[in-house]
């Protein structure tokens, strides 16, 4: 059995459906049903069995893991990066990630986690090398809090993997509202008024200039599932495509799908100055060199992906 925890969550109920897309259907989804609209989520994945983050982590710490577990896909996360409960986000996401990795390492299992590009802060590094690592936000302090006690462990004697992802964007992301992607923001604000809404310069960049490294959710499950078919390949590896584009970018590819629509710069916040990524570049060299070689989608086309599968859905749902 492989365990996914977060499994209702975006990027959890993706490797979900991407594990079955391969045939793999004896799998666990922890998650927290508290919001219960992400069941949609997993409507359409085949589990073997779904429990609930606490009793799971009560056993856990009780009996440790389960015979017979395969992996554990680590998914499960405070993500909320405007949270400033300190201890909230310290539990979630590093007392319970170290809890199932000195589980994992008990019984030898592989461990892959995710860990977020939040840990470079502004830059303007982005390799996966300490001198870059400058969190802006609690949110990146924990995910780098738990990086840096996966580094202590030196060689784990099996599988320990943490993936920094970037800006992922793509299907079953609508339950996170605020905390979803800007192209599914964008599409709201199309759908809703005409235009799509971006932040005035800021950092030394133009109107909707600034740049992330936006990455189509469908490349995180392959890169995930990569590192799944390689027990001897532990790290920590940047999950970026390499290549950063603007918003504006963004925002034209979702104007282009729709075929219609404008553009309108709105004054940046000044609650986020000093708080915001304006630009991110994943440095992947280390995935690379791991022999990870599939191409990244585009902001361009993994647009049109992600806006082809939610209305595959609405169509599907009608």
């Amino acid at each position: 059995m492989i365990i996914v925890t977060g499994g209702a969550g975006f990027i959890g109920s993706n490797l979900v459906r991407a594990l079955n897309q391969r045939g793999e259907s004896d799998i666990l989804v922890v998650d927290d049903l508290n919001d219960g609209t992400k069941f949609a989520n997993l409507a359409d994945c085949e589990i073997a069995d779904y429990e609930d983050k606490d009793a799971f982590r009560l056993a856990l710490n009780r009996r440790g893991l389960p015979d017979g577990i395969r992996a554990i896909l680590h998914q499960g996360a405070c993500t909320d990066t405007t949270e400033w409960d300190g201890r909230l986000m310290l539990d979630q996401n590093y007392t319970v990630s170290r809890e199932l990795l000195h589980a994992c390492l008990e019984q030898q299992v592989p461990f892959i986690y995710a860990s977020s590009a939040s840990v470079y802060g502004a830059g303007p590094g982005f390799g996966e090398d300490p001198a870059h690592e400058h969190p802006l936000n609690v949110y990146g302090y924990s995910k780098l809090l738990f990086d840096r006690y996966v580094r202590r462990l030196g060689s784990p004697g099996s599988q320990v993997l943490g993936l920094r992802y970037f800006n992922v964007y793509g299907p079953r992301e609508a339950h996170k509202q605020a905390m979803a992607s800007v192209a599914w923001h964008f599409r709201g604000q199309l759908l809703t008024d005409g235009e799509v809404r971006l932040f005035e310069g800021s950092d030394g960049y133009g109107d909707g200039e600034q740049r992330r490294d936006f990455i189509y959710v469908g490349d995180i499950a392959r890169v995930v599932l990569y590192c799944l078919d390689r027990p001897e390949l532990s790290g920590i590896f940047n999950a970026g495509t390499g290549r950063a584009q603007s918003f504006n970018d963004v925002a034209r590819a979702v104007i282009a799908w729709h075929g219609s629509g404008s553009i309108r710069y709105i004054p940046f916040p000044d609650r986020l100055r000093g708080r915001y990524q304006s630009f991110t570049q994943a440095d992947v060299s280390g995935l690379r060199a791991a022999g990870f070689d599939a191409p990244f989608m585009s902001v361009e086309e993994g647009v049109a992906a992600y806006l082809d599968a939610v209305r595959d859905e609405a169509v599907a749902g009608a």
